[in-house]
């Protein structure tokens, strides 16, 4: 029997995948719905999809382990949807784009690294383990980015926002690290570097 790959340090796995978000679950009216790039976008101009454009586009697959700053872990959950990458050549970020900022209903946001969001784990899911995503676990489109904190795979994602400079979402704006790396247990903000004095 194989040894399972160790989790990240203060990780355990519970029992059921608890559910946790900030505000009231939203309701999905595809009707209305809409995906947007924008910002520091290559050709200057924001781009817009629809439900069924989003559901349409090729899906793939990731497996991975959810790590979440509260201290659970999920082992291998499989995710499907649409590559960050898809997406960005879909609508192409602007040369000088260095970060991404994530945002949700009700102008919940999460920032990324232009790097972390273009890794080949990135996916905005539309399905998990085989099912559509649950209203409470993010549908109809989440941001998932596996190798950080769950606080970055945002749920409810209605834009993406190509930045030229850094800028913090929502729970990085009330004391959590601006890099979310489980594996260095960046967890707060008190734990960022300080810059060179």
């Amino acid at each position: 029997m194989e040894a399972e790959e160790p989790l990240p340090p203060g990780q355990h796995v519970p029992r059921d995948w608890p559910v946790l978000h900030y505000g009231r679950v939203p309701r999905f009216r595809p009707e209305r719905w809409d995906l947007r790039v924008q910002g520091a976008t290559a050709s200057g101009r924001e781009s817009r999809w629809t439900w069924p454009e989003v559901a349409a586009m090729e899906r793939e697959r990731v497996t991975a382990d959810f790590h979440c700053v509260t201290r659970f872990s999920i082992r291998g959950v499989l995710w499907e949807g649409v590559r960050a990458t898809t997406l960005a050549t879909l609508a192409a970020p602007a040369d000088d784009a260095t970060h991404v900022m994530v945002w949700a209903e009700y102008g919940y946001s999460a920032n990324l690294r232009m790097s972390d969001f273009l890794t080949d784990t990135s996916l905005l899911a539309t399905h998990r383990d085989g099912e559509p995503l649950t209203s409470e676990h993010g549908a109809p489109l989440r941001m998932v980015v596996p190798h950080l904190y769950a606080w970055k795979s945002v749920k409810w994602v209605r834009a993406i926002e190509y930045l030229i400079a850094d800028r913090r979402g929502f729970w990085e704006e009330r004391g959590y690290h601006n890099v979310a790396d489980p594996w260095l247990e960046q967890r707060y903000s008190y734990q960022e570097e300080l810059p060179p004095a």
